[in-house]
């Protein structure tokens, strides 16, 4: 399947100064005009979105993310503040609220550190450290515990090995490696899955998944459900998904945060704004093969208002 990137494009004829002066008009007075709000900021991408924040400061010397906060709420407040954060600044901000507070988001945790590549998690390390004064893995190690919190400093150790190389002796030793640290073993070697599915290369893995196949019958995601449990389950799983097809893996995200009762916004929000300018396409045509409806009508009998305006552009039209 050939690759169709992002819903969300770099406007043409773009004047920041221009789209400055409508958002203060938007804002202005009484009442705001949300529709002027969306007509300018979802149909600009995020280079675009960062001069608009520049030339409202210059030219109306208001800060104007400040501006869409006081006048903006709820959900449709958040996926306008997300939408104007630069790319890894939103992803940390997201893992700093995912472990703000009592409670964590494991979800968030996971997805962000399984589906981010080795040089974009360098460059998340760096901005949340010079953001909280805290590397992100000491907030990982106070937030989490036991396997899932070592999985989670593995992975945001960027160390996965980002070239091609295989070598069919090693593909074989991973493959063997797994099958007896799990399914031929009596208890786990939690550590043996970790160490492999978090260092070696893309390429390899599919390979050793494949052996792994071959030697035990079995897929490796039904051994990782078999064998752990909890969020290092989940986590594990995420990863093998996202070496598999890391635009299916965030179709079923989607799908899961909107399935059954209740809507997970923070989830439903967090991809349609990470993922609108990366591989949104990618993720639509997952999404209608894999559960028989457009991720457009999901978002639409799911969401409402303002905030279902926005995510319905992000989403880039129906299928």
């Amino acid at each position: 399947m050939e690759r169709k990137g992002g819903a969300v494009k770099a406007a043409s004829g773009f004047n920041a100064a221009e789209d400055a002066q409508k958002l203060r008009k938007a804002m202005k007075g009484l009442g705001t005009d949300e529709d002027a709000i969306i007509d300018v900021l979802a149909y600009r991408n995020v280079s675009q979105r960062q001069e608009i924040k520049t030339a409202y400061k210059s030219t109306i010397g208001r800060d104007l993310v400040s501006d869409l906060k006081s006048e903006l709420s709820g959900n449709f407040e958040k996926v306008i503040l997300g939408m104007m954060m630069p790319t890894v600044l939103y992803d940390v901000s997201e893992l700093k609220r995912a472990m703000k507070g009592a409670g964590t988001d494991e979800g968030c945790l996971i997805e962000i550190l399984a589906s981010r590549t080795p040089q974009e998690i360098r460059r998340i390390n760096e901005v949340y450290q010079r953001e909280y004064g805290r590397t992100l893995e000491d907030d990982i190690c106070s937030d989490t515990s036991f396997m899932f919190q070592r999985v989670l400093v593995s992975l945001s150790a960027a160390g996965r090995d980002e070239g091609n190389h295989l070598n069919d002796e090693l593909v074989r030793q991973d493959a063997k490696d797994l099958y007896e640290a799990g399914e031929q073993k009596w208890g786990t070697d939690e550590v043996k899955f970790l160490s492999i599915l978090c260092s070696r290369n893309r390429n390899h893995l599919l390979h050793v998944f494949d052996e792994y196949r071959r030697i035990s019958k079995k897929d490796i995601e039904q051994s990782i459900k078999s064998e752990t449990s909890g969020s290092f389950e989940d986590a594990l799983l995420a990863i093998v998904k996202c070496l598999r097809n890391k635009s299916a893996y965030f179709a079923e995200r989607l799908y899961k945060s909107m399935k059954g009762l209740g809507t997970d916004d923070n989830t439903l929000i967090r991809i349609m704004v990470s993922r609108s300018e990366i591989d949104m396409l990618d993720i639509r045509e997952h999404f209608k093969r894999n559960y028989g409806k457009s991720l457009y009508s999901f978002i639409k009998d799911d969401t409402s208002g303002d905030y279902r305006k926005v995510l319905l552009i992000l989403c880039g039209g129906d299928d």
